[in-house]
This record gives C-alpha cells, structure tokens and sequence, in this order.
C-alpha cells in the first residue's frame, strides 16, 4: 500500500511538480495581452461567445504552457487565444507561466495595475 501512494505521488509530481523554466518578472512585462481578459475580476469575454474568463494567478505554470502550445498548434480551438499564441515563443510561453504560476489568484490583478 505504501508502495501504490508513493508511486502515485512521485507521479504527481513529475507531471505536474516542475515549474516552467520561465522568469517570472520577465512574464511580468510579457503579459499586456493576457491581462485584458485574464486579469479581470468576474470578466466575461463575448467572443467567440459569452462565457466567464478563467483566472491564470496561481496556475500551475506547466499547465499554463501546455495549454499555450496547444492554442499554438491548433489542438484547442478558440480564436483569440490562437491569434495570441501564434506569435508566442517558447521562452514567452515559459515566462508568462512563471509569472502566473507565482502569484495568487488574488494578486494577479493587484501585479497588473502595479507596473502600470
């Protein structure tokens, strides 16, 4: 039984314990087309249609590039995200996941108007 949980767990963290490489500061000033929908309080989009944007502060960096890359290549379809991935390196992928995987929820709006 031991065997099975530390199993579990050491799969756990190899899918999903690693950060992105990505600096987060660099992110940071990366994220002027992120932080439009993304940074917003209870923000809806209405395109393609009306639905409630997710919040990236506190996500997992990993998953944040995971879901970059597949906008990029077209595996998720949604206009927008497309449009913004497309242009998007490897290295801005990283950086802005570093810097959403570490801030909170609750910062990630606060950081926006920040630098500003």
């Amino acid at each position: 039984m031991k065997y099975k949980i530390l199993i579990a767990a050491t799969a756990s963290i190899l899918a999903f314990g690693a950060q992105a490489a990505g600096d987060p500061a660099s992110g940071q000033k990366k994220n002027f087309q992120c932080q439009g929908c993304h940074g917003i309080p209870g923000w809806k989009t209405a395109f393609p249609e009306v639905y409630p944007v997710p919040k990236l502060g506190g996500q997992h960096s990993q998953y944040i590039v995971s879901a970059l890359k597949a906008y990029k290549s077209g595996e998720r379809d949604h206009a927008s995200m497309r449009a913004i991935a497309a242009d998007m390196s490897e290295k801005d992928m990283e950086d802005i996941a570093a810097y959403y995987g570490a801030v909170s929820k609750a910062a990630a709006p606060q950081a926006a108007a920040a630098k500003k």
